[in-house]
Protein backbone atom coordinates (compact mmCIF):
# COMPACT_ATOMS: atom_id res chain seq x y z
CA UNK A 1 0.00 0.00 0.00
CA UNK A 2 2.73 2.60 0.86
CA UNK A 3 4.56 1.69 -2.31
CA UNK A 4 1.26 1.85 -4.38
CA UNK A 5 1.11 5.95 -3.09
CA UNK A 6 4.39 6.67 -3.27
CA UNK A 7 4.07 5.75 -6.65
CA UNK A 8 1.41 7.69 -7.61
CA UNK A 9 2.98 10.79 -6.03
CA UNK A 10 5.92 10.80 -7.86
CA UNK A 11 3.44 9.77 -11.07
CA UNK A 12 1.86 12.84 -10.52
CA UNK A 13 5.10 15.08 -9.57
CA UNK A 14 6.72 13.72 -12.88
CA UNK A 15 3.57 14.72 -15.13
CA UNK A 16 3.35 17.93 -13.69
CA UNK A 17 6.98 18.87 -14.22
CA UNK A 18 8.03 17.40 -17.57
CA UNK A 19 4.98 17.00 -19.41
CA UNK A 20 5.42 13.68 -19.87
CA UNK A 21 1.48 12.05 -20.39
CA UNK A 22 -0.20 10.61 -16.80
CA UNK A 23 0.23 6.85 -18.06
CA UNK A 24 3.66 7.02 -19.28
CA UNK A 25 4.70 8.46 -15.87
CA UNK A 26 2.85 6.14 -14.20
CA UNK A 27 4.32 3.16 -15.95
CA UNK A 28 7.54 4.18 -15.03
CA UNK A 29 7.14 4.47 -11.17
CA UNK A 30 5.44 0.98 -11.51
CA UNK A 31 8.27 -0.59 -13.39
CA UNK A 32 11.18 1.69 -10.69
CA UNK A 33 9.55 -0.02 -8.51
CA UNK A 34 8.15 -3.29 -8.86
CA UNK A 35 5.12 -3.28 -8.11
CA UNK A 36 2.82 -6.17 -8.03
CA UNK A 37 -1.00 -6.23 -9.62
CA UNK A 38 -2.74 -5.09 -6.29
CA UNK A 39 -0.57 -2.38 -6.01
CA UNK A 40 -0.43 -1.72 -9.46
CA UNK A 41 -3.96 -1.46 -9.56
CA UNK A 42 -4.34 1.28 -6.90
CA UNK A 43 -1.44 3.52 -7.98
CA UNK A 44 -3.14 3.66 -11.26
CA UNK A 45 -6.23 4.41 -9.18
CA UNK A 46 -4.86 6.76 -7.19
CA UNK A 47 -3.13 9.05 -10.30
CA UNK A 48 -6.25 9.37 -12.60
CA UNK A 49 -8.42 9.84 -9.78
CA UNK A 50 -6.42 12.93 -8.46
CA UNK A 51 -6.22 14.30 -12.16
CA UNK A 52 -10.28 13.68 -12.61
CA UNK A 53 -11.10 15.65 -9.43
CA UNK A 54 -7.81 17.63 -8.77
CA UNK A 55 -10.52 20.67 -9.00
CA UNK A 56 -12.69 19.35 -6.32
CA UNK A 57 -10.01 17.84 -4.35
CA UNK A 58 -8.06 21.58 -4.18
CA UNK A 59 -11.55 23.08 -2.84
CA UNK A 60 -12.17 20.36 -0.32
CA UNK A 61 -8.50 20.97 0.93
CA UNK A 62 -8.83 24.86 1.01
CA UNK A 63 -11.51 24.71 3.44
CA UNK A 64 -9.13 23.19 6.14
CA UNK A 65 -6.06 24.53 5.30
CA UNK A 66 -4.69 28.11 6.78
CA UNK A 67 -2.47 28.19 3.88
CA UNK A 68 -4.26 28.59 0.65
CA UNK A 69 -3.72 25.64 -1.67
CA UNK A 70 -1.92 27.54 -4.58
CA UNK A 71 0.71 28.95 -2.25
CA UNK A 72 1.54 25.41 -0.64
CA UNK A 73 4.77 23.47 -1.97
CA UNK A 74 3.51 21.40 -5.12
CA UNK A 75 4.99 18.43 -3.71
CA UNK A 76 2.93 18.70 -0.64
CA UNK A 77 0.17 19.42 -2.32
CA UNK A 78 0.56 16.17 -4.58
CA UNK A 79 0.37 14.28 -1.40
CA UNK A 80 -2.28 16.13 0.10
CA UNK A 81 -3.77 15.44 -2.96
CA UNK A 82 -3.11 11.64 -3.07
CA UNK A 83 -4.78 11.32 0.32
CA UNK A 84 -7.65 13.28 0.19
CA UNK A 85 -8.64 10.90 -2.87
CA UNK A 86 -8.31 8.25 -0.86
CA UNK A 87 -10.53 10.15 1.69
CA UNK A 88 -13.53 11.15 -0.14
CA UNK A 89 -13.69 8.83 -2.76
CA UNK A 90 -12.49 5.46 -1.51
CA UNK A 91 -14.43 3.98 1.53
CA UNK A 92 -12.51 0.86 1.13
CA UNK A 93 -9.07 2.71 2.63
CA UNK A 94 -9.66 3.54 6.15
CA UNK A 95 -8.77 7.26 6.38
CA UNK A 96 -6.45 7.01 8.97
CA UNK A 97 -4.35 5.14 6.94
CA UNK A 98 -4.28 7.70 4.08
CA UNK A 99 -3.58 10.24 7.01
CA UNK A 100 -0.91 8.26 8.35
CA UNK A 101 0.76 7.55 4.67
CA UNK A 102 0.11 10.95 3.89
CA UNK A 103 2.21 12.39 6.68
CA UNK A 104 4.83 9.80 6.04
CA UNK A 105 5.31 10.52 2.38
CA UNK A 106 5.94 14.22 3.64
CA UNK A 107 8.12 13.77 6.15
CA UNK A 108 10.58 12.15 3.81
CA UNK A 109 10.73 15.18 1.81
CA UNK A 110 9.35 17.77 3.18
CA UNK A 111 9.77 17.48 7.21
CA UNK A 112 8.48 21.42 8.20
CA UNK A 113 5.49 20.45 6.18
CA UNK A 114 3.85 17.25 7.81
CA UNK A 115 1.97 19.33 10.77
CA UNK A 116 0.19 20.98 8.21
CA UNK A 117 -0.43 17.93 6.11
CA UNK A 118 -1.66 15.93 9.67
CA UNK A 119 -3.83 18.88 10.01
CA UNK A 120 -5.44 19.23 6.97
CA UNK A 121 -5.84 15.42 6.52
CA UNK A 122 -7.63 14.88 9.77
CA UNK A 123 -9.79 17.83 9.72
CA UNK A 124 -10.79 16.66 6.02
CA UNK A 125 -11.68 13.13 7.51
CA UNK A 126 -13.60 14.51 10.03
CA UNK A 127 -15.84 16.59 8.27
CA UNK A 128 -15.89 13.79 5.17
CA UNK A 129 -20.05 13.23 5.62
CA UNK A 130 -20.55 17.01 5.42
CA UNK A 131 -18.17 18.47 3.03
CA UNK A 132 -19.47 21.22 1.52
CA UNK A 133 -20.74 22.14 -2.09
CA UNK A 134 -18.64 24.47 -4.24
CA UNK A 135 -20.56 28.12 -4.40
CA UNK A 136 -23.65 28.00 -6.91
CA UNK A 137 -23.28 31.52 -7.62
CA UNK A 138 -21.64 31.27 -10.75
CA UNK A 139 -23.08 28.02 -12.86
CA UNK A 140 -19.82 27.35 -14.63
CA UNK A 141 -17.33 27.73 -11.87
CA UNK A 142 -19.55 25.72 -9.98
CA UNK A 143 -19.66 22.74 -12.68
CA UNK A 144 -15.74 23.28 -13.18
CA UNK A 145 -15.22 22.86 -9.75
CA UNK A 146 -17.53 20.15 -8.81
CA UNK A 147 -16.45 17.98 -11.91
CA UNK A 148 -13.01 19.63 -12.33
CA UNK A 149 -13.58 20.50 -15.43
CA UNK A 150 -11.92 23.66 -17.35
CA UNK A 151 -14.20 26.85 -17.25
CA UNK A 152 -14.15 26.80 -20.99
CA UNK A 153 -15.21 23.46 -21.80
CA UNK A 154 -17.47 23.77 -19.10
CA UNK A 155 -19.26 26.75 -20.69
CA UNK A 156 -18.89 25.28 -24.25
CA UNK A 157 -20.87 22.25 -22.86
CA UNK A 158 -23.59 24.24 -21.45
CA UNK A 159 -24.15 26.43 -24.58
CA UNK A 160 -24.05 23.75 -26.77
CA UNK A 161 -25.93 20.96 -24.56
CA UNK A 162 -27.75 22.68 -22.36
CA UNK A 163 -28.05 22.77 -18.11
CA UNK A 164 -29.01 19.02 -18.28
CA UNK A 165 -27.04 17.65 -20.76
CA UNK A 166 -23.73 19.61 -19.70
CA UNK A 167 -23.88 17.83 -16.42
CA UNK A 168 -24.70 14.52 -17.76
CA UNK A 169 -21.84 14.64 -19.81
CA UNK A 170 -19.25 16.06 -17.16
CA UNK A 171 -20.46 13.66 -14.51
CA UNK A 172 -19.90 10.67 -17.57
CA UNK A 173 -16.30 11.93 -18.01
CA UNK A 174 -15.55 11.45 -14.18
CA UNK A 175 -17.42 7.88 -14.38
CA UNK A 176 -15.40 4.65 -14.46
CA UNK A 177 -15.23 3.15 -17.83
CA UNK A 178 -15.44 -0.43 -18.80
CA UNK A 179 -13.55 -2.72 -20.79
CA UNK A 180 -13.94 -3.55 -24.33
CA UNK A 181 -12.96 -6.73 -25.74
CA UNK A 182 -13.65 -7.43 -29.38
CA UNK A 183 -13.72 -10.90 -30.55
CA UNK A 184 -11.25 -12.02 -33.36
CA UNK A 185 -13.40 -13.79 -35.70
CA UNK A 186 -10.61 -14.51 -37.76
CA UNK A 187 -9.65 -17.40 -34.83
CA UNK A 188 -12.92 -17.85 -32.71
CA UNK A 189 -16.24 -16.58 -32.10
CA UNK A 190 -17.84 -14.50 -28.77
CA UNK A 191 -19.56 -17.77 -27.85
CA UNK A 192 -15.80 -19.03 -27.23
CA UNK A 193 -14.29 -16.63 -25.98
CA UNK A 194 -16.72 -15.54 -24.08
CA UNK A 195 -16.51 -19.35 -22.21
CA UNK A 196 -12.41 -19.09 -22.41
CA UNK A 197 -12.40 -15.85 -20.68
CA UNK A 198 -14.54 -17.17 -18.29
CA UNK A 199 -11.89 -20.13 -17.27
CA UNK A 200 -9.18 -17.50 -16.85
CA UNK A 201 -11.08 -16.15 -14.13
CA UNK A 202 -12.63 -13.32 -16.21
CA UNK A 203 -16.20 -11.82 -15.87
CA UNK A 204 -17.82 -10.92 -19.16
CA UNK A 205 -21.20 -9.57 -20.00
CA UNK A 206 -22.60 -9.21 -24.03
CA UNK A 207 -22.78 -5.57 -24.89
CA UNK A 208 -25.97 -4.69 -25.62
CA UNK A 209 -26.00 -3.83 -29.07
CA UNK A 210 -22.58 -4.00 -30.40
CA UNK A 211 -22.21 -7.50 -32.20
CA UNK A 212 -18.98 -9.39 -31.39
CA UNK A 213 -18.13 -6.71 -28.57
CA UNK A 214 -17.92 -8.43 -24.91
CA UNK A 215 -17.34 -6.35 -21.56
CA UNK A 216 -14.69 -7.48 -19.05
CA UNK A 217 -14.24 -6.82 -15.48
CA UNK A 218 -11.57 -8.62 -13.35
CA UNK A 219 -9.26 -8.92 -15.86
CA UNK A 220 -5.97 -7.30 -14.20
CA UNK A 221 -3.85 -6.40 -16.95
CA UNK A 222 -5.70 -8.10 -20.22
CA UNK A 223 -2.37 -8.54 -21.71
CA UNK A 224 -1.45 -11.04 -19.32
CA UNK A 225 -4.62 -12.91 -20.22
CA UNK A 226 -3.78 -16.26 -22.62
CA UNK A 227 -6.59 -15.55 -24.48
CA UNK A 228 -5.18 -12.22 -25.59
CA UNK A 229 -1.67 -13.47 -26.13
CA UNK A 230 -3.14 -15.86 -28.52
CA UNK A 231 -4.88 -13.34 -30.30
CA UNK A 232 -8.21 -14.00 -29.95
CA UNK A 233 -9.60 -10.43 -29.19
CA UNK A 234 -8.34 -7.06 -29.20
CA UNK A 235 -9.22 -4.34 -26.90
CA UNK A 236 -11.28 -1.57 -28.39
CA UNK A 237 -13.76 0.95 -27.26
CA UNK A 238 -17.48 0.65 -29.34
CA UNK A 239 -16.59 4.63 -30.87
CA UNK A 240 -13.74 3.46 -32.71
CA UNK A 241 -15.11 0.08 -33.88
CA UNK A 242 -18.70 2.08 -35.25
CA UNK A 243 -16.16 3.67 -37.13
CA UNK A 244 -15.09 0.96 -38.98
CA UNK A 245 -18.38 -0.25 -39.58
CA UNK A 246 -19.34 3.17 -41.14
CA UNK A 247 -16.78 2.66 -43.54
CA UNK A 248 -18.12 -1.05 -43.94
CA UNK A 249 -15.23 -3.11 -45.85
CA UNK A 250 -15.68 -5.80 -47.60
CA UNK A 251 -13.02 -8.81 -48.13
CA UNK A 252 -10.61 -7.96 -50.87
CA UNK A 253 -11.31 -4.30 -50.41
CA UNK A 254 -7.81 -1.79 -50.49
CA UNK A 255 -8.21 0.39 -47.99
CA UNK A 256 -6.30 3.15 -46.30
CA UNK A 257 -5.63 4.11 -42.72
CA UNK A 258 -3.03 7.07 -42.59
CA UNK A 259 -3.25 7.55 -39.14
CA UNK A 260 -3.19 4.22 -37.54
CA UNK A 261 -1.42 4.38 -34.38
CA UNK A 262 -2.56 2.54 -32.16
CA UNK A 263 -3.90 0.43 -34.99
CA UNK A 264 -6.64 -0.75 -33.63
CA UNK A 265 -8.94 0.16 -36.35
CA UNK A 266 -6.74 -1.24 -39.29
CA UNK A 267 -7.51 -4.46 -36.84
CA UNK A 268 -11.20 -3.85 -37.01
CA UNK A 269 -10.93 -3.33 -40.88
CA UNK A 270 -9.00 -6.72 -41.83
CA UNK A 271 -11.17 -8.53 -39.25
CA UNK A 272 -14.37 -7.78 -40.87
CA UNK A 273 -12.68 -7.98 -44.22
CA UNK A 274 -12.29 -11.43 -43.21
CA UNK A 275 -8.61 -11.21 -43.48
CA UNK A 276 -8.86 -10.70 -47.31
CA UNK A 277 -7.93 -8.04 -49.41
CA UNK A 278 -4.94 -5.14 -48.63
CA UNK A 279 -4.42 -2.51 -45.78
CA UNK A 280 -1.84 -0.07 -45.94
CA UNK A 281 -1.28 1.05 -42.04
CA UNK A 282 0.91 4.50 -42.04
CA UNK A 283 2.04 6.57 -39.28
CA UNK A 284 4.57 9.67 -38.49
CA UNK A 285 6.69 8.04 -36.21
CA UNK A 286 8.35 4.30 -37.45
CA UNK A 287 8.15 3.20 -33.26
CA UNK A 288 4.31 3.24 -33.39
CA UNK A 289 4.19 0.82 -36.61
CA UNK A 290 6.32 -1.67 -34.76
CA UNK A 291 3.56 -2.15 -31.80
CA UNK A 292 0.82 -2.35 -35.23
CA UNK A 293 2.69 -4.81 -37.12
CA UNK A 294 3.13 -6.78 -33.28
CA UNK A 295 -0.58 -6.75 -32.85
CA UNK A 296 -1.32 -7.66 -36.47
CA UNK A 297 0.87 -10.87 -36.12
CA UNK A 298 -1.05 -11.60 -33.15
CA UNK A 299 -4.08 -11.78 -34.39
CA UNK A 300 -3.18 -13.35 -36.79
CA UNK A 301 -3.75 -10.59 -39.75
CA UNK A 302 -1.09 -10.83 -42.74
CA UNK A 303 -2.95 -8.23 -45.01
CA UNK A 304 -1.83 -5.67 -43.51
CA UNK A 305 1.51 -3.60 -44.21
CA UNK A 306 3.01 -0.78 -42.29
CA UNK A 307 4.94 2.28 -43.65
CA UNK A 308 5.63 5.28 -42.17
CA UNK A 309 4.26 8.42 -43.75
CA UNK A 310 3.09 12.16 -42.79
CA UNK A 311 -0.64 12.02 -43.56
CA UNK A 312 -0.83 15.53 -45.34
CA UNK A 313 1.39 14.58 -47.47
CA UNK A 314 1.31 10.98 -49.24
CA UNK A 315 2.87 8.90 -51.72
CA UNK A 316 1.87 10.23 -55.16
CA UNK A 317 2.17 6.35 -56.20
CA UNK A 318 -0.94 5.73 -53.85
CA UNK A 319 -2.87 8.48 -55.27
CA UNK A 320 -6.89 7.52 -55.86
CA UNK A 321 -5.64 3.67 -55.22
CA UNK A 322 -7.59 2.69 -52.58
CA UNK A 323 -11.59 1.77 -52.13
CA UNK A 324 -11.43 3.41 -48.51
CA UNK A 325 -9.98 5.55 -46.32
CA UNK A 326 -10.50 5.95 -42.72
CA UNK A 327 -8.78 8.96 -41.86
CA UNK A 328 -8.85 9.11 -37.88
CA UNK A 329 -7.58 12.50 -37.53
CA UNK A 330 -5.18 13.78 -34.43
CA UNK A 331 -7.45 15.58 -32.13
CA UNK A 332 -7.69 17.08 -28.88
CA UNK A 333 -8.82 13.70 -27.76
CA UNK A 334 -12.05 15.83 -25.63
CA UNK A 335 -14.25 13.10 -25.91
CA UNK A 336 -12.18 10.84 -23.94
CA UNK A 337 -11.44 12.63 -20.88
CA UNK A 338 -12.72 9.66 -19.08
CA UNK A 339 -10.18 7.31 -19.88
CA UNK A 340 -7.19 10.06 -19.86
CA UNK A 341 -8.19 12.72 -17.55
CA UNK A 342 -5.38 14.71 -18.19
CA UNK A 343 -6.23 15.76 -21.86
CA UNK A 344 -8.35 18.31 -19.81
CA UNK A 345 -5.44 20.49 -19.27
CA UNK A 346 -4.59 20.78 -22.97
CA UNK A 347 -3.73 24.87 -23.53
CA UNK A 348 -6.50 26.10 -25.54
CA UNK A 349 -3.86 27.44 -27.84
CA UNK A 350 -2.99 24.07 -29.04
CA UNK A 351 -6.48 22.98 -29.78
CA UNK A 352 -7.33 26.02 -32.04
CA UNK A 353 -4.48 24.70 -34.05
CA UNK A 354 -6.21 21.32 -34.90
CA UNK A 355 -8.20 21.95 -37.49
CA UNK A 356 -5.81 23.56 -39.79
CA UNK A 357 -3.94 20.61 -39.55
CA UNK A 358 -6.64 18.28 -39.43
CA UNK A 359 -8.12 19.86 -43.23
CA UNK A 360 -4.92 19.58 -44.44
CA UNK A 361 -4.89 15.74 -43.34
CA UNK A 362 -8.19 15.15 -44.93
CA UNK A 363 -7.35 16.54 -48.06
CA UNK A 364 -4.26 14.67 -48.35
CA UNK A 365 -5.96 11.59 -47.80
CA UNK A 366 -8.72 12.04 -50.02
CA UNK A 367 -6.46 12.42 -52.57
CA UNK A 368 -5.58 8.39 -52.55
CA UNK A 369 -9.53 7.49 -52.41
CA UNK A 370 -10.16 6.01 -56.30
CA UNK A 371 -13.39 7.21 -58.10
CA UNK A 372 -16.81 5.59 -56.59
CA UNK A 373 -14.46 5.03 -53.26
CA UNK A 374 -15.42 5.54 -49.48
CA UNK A 375 -13.54 8.41 -47.32
CA UNK A 376 -14.40 7.98 -43.44
CA UNK A 377 -13.24 10.99 -41.14
CA UNK A 378 -13.15 10.37 -37.41
CA UNK A 379 -12.16 12.36 -34.27
CA UNK A 380 -12.74 11.31 -30.72
CA UNK A 381 -13.46 14.73 -30.23
CA UNK A 382 -16.64 16.30 -29.96
CA UNK A 383 -15.74 19.92 -30.46
CA UNK A 384 -17.27 21.02 -33.96
CA UNK A 385 -14.35 23.06 -35.32
CA UNK A 386 -12.79 19.66 -35.27
CA UNK A 387 -15.46 17.64 -36.89
CA UNK A 388 -18.54 19.46 -38.60
CA UNK A 389 -16.30 22.34 -39.63
CA UNK A 390 -14.01 20.34 -40.39
CA UNK A 391 -16.03 18.33 -43.52
CA UNK A 392 -17.73 21.58 -44.19
CA UNK A 393 -14.73 23.37 -45.11
CA UNK A 394 -13.13 19.96 -47.09
CA UNK A 395 -16.80 20.19 -48.74
CA UNK A 396 -16.64 23.63 -50.02
CA UNK A 397 -12.77 23.01 -51.30
CA UNK A 398 -13.95 20.17 -53.80
CA UNK A 399 -16.97 18.56 -55.80
CA UNK A 400 -15.47 15.07 -55.91
CA UNK A 401 -16.57 14.18 -52.79
CA UNK A 402 -19.99 14.02 -51.20
CA UNK A 403 -21.68 13.22 -47.67
CA UNK A 404 -23.34 9.54 -47.67
CA UNK A 405 -25.99 8.51 -45.14
CA UNK A 406 -25.05 5.19 -43.04
CA UNK A 407 -26.63 2.65 -40.19
CA UNK A 408 -25.07 1.57 -37.28
CA UNK A 409 -25.93 -1.09 -35.00
CA UNK A 410 -28.71 -0.31 -31.89
CA UNK A 411 -30.20 2.61 -30.63
CA UNK A 412 -28.02 4.89 -32.97
CA UNK A 413 -29.42 3.90 -35.83
CA UNK A 414 -29.03 5.51 -39.31
CA UNK A 415 -27.26 8.85 -40.10
CA UNK A 416 -29.54 10.30 -42.64
CA UNK A 417 -26.87 12.85 -42.96
CA UNK A 418 -23.62 11.31 -43.52
CA UNK A 419 -21.74 11.83 -39.93
CA UNK A 420 -23.02 11.90 -36.18
CA UNK A 421 -21.36 12.60 -32.97
CA UNK A 422 -21.23 10.04 -30.26
CA UNK A 423 -21.37 11.01 -26.29
CA UNK A 424 -20.35 9.08 -23.21
CA UNK A 425 -23.58 10.44 -21.21
CA UNK A 426 -26.10 9.38 -24.36
CA UNK A 427 -24.03 6.24 -26.15
CA UNK A 428 -22.12 5.00 -23.36
CA UNK A 429 -19.27 5.36 -25.35
CA UNK A 430 -16.06 7.49 -26.17
CA UNK A 431 -17.21 10.59 -27.23
CA UNK A 432 -16.93 10.28 -31.10
CA UNK A 433 -17.21 11.99 -34.44
CA UNK A 434 -17.47 10.34 -37.98
CA UNK A 435 -18.64 11.35 -41.36
CA UNK A 436 -18.54 9.03 -44.29
CA UNK A 437 -18.26 10.65 -47.67
CA UNK A 438 -18.10 9.18 -50.98
CA UNK A 439 -16.21 10.16 -53.82
CA UNK A 440 -18.45 11.03 -56.76
CA UNK A 441 -15.95 12.33 -59.91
Amino acid sequence: MPSARQAAVQALMTYRKTGLSAEAALDKQINHKGLDPRDTALAARLTFGVLQNRTLLDFYLGQFSRTPVEKLEPRVLDILRVAAYQIVFLDRIPARAAVDEGVSLTKSGSPKAAGLVNAVLRRLSENKAALPDPPREDLTTYLATKYSHPRWLVQRFLDELGLDGAEALLAANNADVPLYAQTNTLKTDTATLEATLQTEGVTTERHPWLPDCLILTNTGNPANLPSFQSGQFYIQDPAAKLAVLTANPNPGTRLLDPCAAPGGKSFAAAIQMGNKGEILASDLQEKKLTKIREGAARLGIDILTTRAMDAKDLDPAELGLFDTVIVDAPCSGLGIIRKKPEIRDKPLEEIARLPEIQRAILQGAARCVAPGGTLVYATCTILSEENNGVISAFLESTTDFVREPFTLPGEIGEAANGEITLYPHLHDTDGFFFCKLRRVK
